[in-house]
């Protein structure tokens, strides 16, 4: 079972990975000064559908674009999701419980694919190496 630290571990074991606390102490995750992965504040889209409280425990995971945004939210509707303020935005959103969800290699693929989307490329390309994968593969 997946965690917050396990997510901020995998984060931050990406190279490059920094960690900053917002104002409200919510963690955020950046490579180059960009976000891939952070903890976002309450907002009026992304409500409980049974009690219309504005979710606390959303996390948001930077994709490469609209396809792979695509593929994540096909392919685990229960965990994944989007609203309308994330519409035409490389990003998938996944409430902090639903981290059970998530096993091990997964959050390893969610988290790099995030990482790489925002990773100078010239950083990118190093670490596929390093992972003996080419550039294609991203």
């Amino acid at each position: 079972m997946v965690t917050m630290r396990d997510v901020e571990a995998m984060a931050l074991s990406m190279p490059g990975a920094s960690k900053e606390l917002r104002d409200d102490d919510r963690p955020a995750f950046l490579v180059d000064k960009k976000l891939f992965c952070f903890h976002r504040t309450q907002r009026r889209d992304a409500v409980d559908p049974v009690t219309g409280e504005r979710l606390d425990d959303v996390l948001v995971f930077h994709v490469a674009d609209e396809e792979m945004k695509s593929m994540w939210l096909t392919a685990r509707p229960s965990v994944y999701f989007t609203t309308d303020h994330f519409n035409g935005y490389n990003a998938i959103l996944l409430r902090i419980p639903s981290l059970a969800e998530v096993d091990d290699a997964e959050l390893a693929e969610l988290v790099t694919d995030a990482w790489l989307s925002r990773a100078p490329k010239r950083l990118a390309r190093q670490w596929l190496n390093d992972q003996g994968l080419d550039d294609d593969a991203r």
